[in-house]
């Protein structure tokens, strides 16, 4: 055992296409241990929730995970049977989705729903889990919590339905609480709150978290470490500061370049060239050779290998490992 809370290797997980299938996650391979903030980073199709809804074995059907191996808190996610698998949903792992509003039920209260899923988990009293729920509401900074517990969704801001997902999430105090986009639904201000908030819990229980997300700036408060996520396949990953200060993959350096700066106020923002093609229309070689500035000849048809740079950063590209090779 490494004592990594989660462990992801070799994942592969596809959907029906034309002629067969087609992976979205594609030989993934992650790990996070307990107090740390991996972010996996990419654009919109990357993949990067369907990394996370494997983890968890919510894969929608027709989709199938083929190959690799999940470990959390050493236990083996792809053999357990469902009644476990169930068990361990919450109790050792649990996620907060990225759109509160669809992930509440509109006929229940919010408090109802954060006891349910306490004594779904555990044999406690209604007075109990009431009792820990109206605790979870003031930890995470919900507003007169034993009020809010009789709310309704539709009778809560944006931010606060964020903050009782938040609570739901670590009701049972999961070792690994996976964040999918949990700052996107939400302005600015709230954003900022949201990260704070995760930030503290984080630190005050030692929870690994694994953030999804496309958005560096969220990354730059919050990660320890960034898995850069393209076409189903992780491309660059490192320390937040080797990633967002020496960025080596083209990819990785696209995103950099893209985020506005007041340096640059007033001219155009950088874009990427082109979008993330579709599963069914990914190359033999490199996955971002149609999109790329550097692309060489061989980036189309071969794959390009993994080059280890400093210590805990690698990129697989066919560039960085030529500019290795002449360094």
């Amino acid at each position: 055992m490494s004592g990594a809370v989660l462990e992801v290797h070799g994942l592969v997980t596809s959907f029906p296409s034309e002629g067969g299938r087609s992976p979205v996650v594609d030989e993934v391979s992650v790990e996070v241990h307990a107090g740390e903030v991996l972010a996996l980073v990419g654009e919109s199709g990357c993949g990067k929730s369907m990394t996370a809804f494997s983890i968890l074995r919510l894969v929608p059907k027709p989709g199938r995970i083929d190959a690799g191996s999940v470990r959390v808190a050493g236990r083996d996610v792809l053999a357990l049977p469902v009644a476990e698998m169930r068990s361990l949903r919450g109790s050792d792992a649990a996620m907060i989705f990225q759109e509160p509003m669809t992930s509440l039920n509109p006929v229940h209260t919010v408090g109802a729903q954060v006891v349910e899923a306490i004594r779904l988990h555990e044999k406690v009293s209604s007075d109990a889990a009431r009792a820990r729920t109206v605790d979870l509401f003031d930890q995470v900074r919900i507003p007169d919590p034993a009020a809010r517990f009789n709310a309704y969704p539709h009778e809560l801001s944006g931010g606060l339905k964020q903050r009782v997902m938040i609570a739901m999430a670590l009701s049972l105090r999961p070792k690994l609480l996976i964040a999918d986009e949990p700052t996107t639904a939400l302005d600015v201000t709230i954003q900022a709150q949201i990260l704070e908030l995760l930030r503290e819990l984080q630190r005050d229980t030692g929870t690994a978290i694994l953030l999804i997300t496309h958005d560096l700036g969220v990354v730059n408060e919050l990660a320890d470490r960034i898995s850069v996520m393209y076409a189903g396949r992780i491309v660059e990953e490192g320390t937040r500061h080797q990633v967002l200060g020496s960025a080596r993959h083209p990819y990785t350096q696209g995103l950099l370049r893209s985020i506005p700066s007041l340096a640059r106020r007033g001219e155009p923002l950088e874009e990427i060239a082109g979008v993330v093609p579709p599963p069914s229309e990914w190359p033999a070689g490199c996955r971002f050779a149609t999109r790329c500035p550097a692309v060489l000849e061989r980036c189309a048809a071969e794959l390009p290998p993994e080059v280890r740079l400093a210590e805990g950063q690698l990129a697989r590209c066919h560039v960085v490992a030529r500019e290795q090779a002449a360094g």
